[in-house]
């Protein structure tokens, strides 16, 4: 496992004064909460009135959930992070642990569990540790022990031998 730099932003545990780039971002996420919204009941529409695409809509989600499920982390590769949410609650949340934020890892707005469905963005957020301790490292297998030849293979390599050495006597005689 190689080894990383975590990043944090503010104390989530102590006082914060939100920031105008924290309203700035928050007024952003809102914005496309809203726009993404209004193109999912788009999509969803015509789903409805299109069995077919909704068939195959379903079995891609299907496919891509299979997928995903196929992608488990273990726990020494999951790193846990406090986050402190615009709207002031803070909550943990977990990334992949080659990022050095939750933001990098895609996670710059999250659901807030207290505030109900509203998508709340990071404020302040710190690394608290990986979810499990890395197994230790075992030590390498010693490579098998070479095979021993035949009793044929060291006859064959003892005449090869001999007739090197014959070439090379008459090569120095004469």
């Amino acid at each position: 496992m190689r080894e990383v730099e975590y990043r944090s932003s503010g104390v989530p545990l102590e006082e914060y004064e939100l920031t105008r780039r924290d309203h700035r971002r928050q007024k952003q996420s809102e914005e496309s909460s809203v726009s993404i919204r209004r193109q999912v009941e788009e999509d969803n529409a015509k789903c409805r009135a299109d069995p077919a695409m909704a068939e195959r809509r379903r079995q891609a989600f299907e496919n891509v959930a299979k997928l995903m499920q196929s992608f488990k982390k273990a726990d020494h590769e999951i790193m846990r992070w406090r986050v402190r949410l615009y709207c002031g609650h803070i909550i943990e949340t977990e990334a992949h642990y080659t990022y050095t934020d939750p933001i990098d890892a895609g996670g710059s707005s999250k659901q807030c569990p207290e505030c109900g469905g509203a998508w709340q963005s990071i404020v302040a957020f710190e690394p608290i540790g990986l979810r499990g301790e890395p197994p230790e490292p075992t030590a390498p297998t010693p490579p098998p022990p070479p095979k021993k030849p035949t009793r044929a293979e060291l006859e064959r390599r003892v005449k090869t031998l001999e007739k090197e050495n014959e070439r090379l006597r008459a090569k120095f005689s004469g």
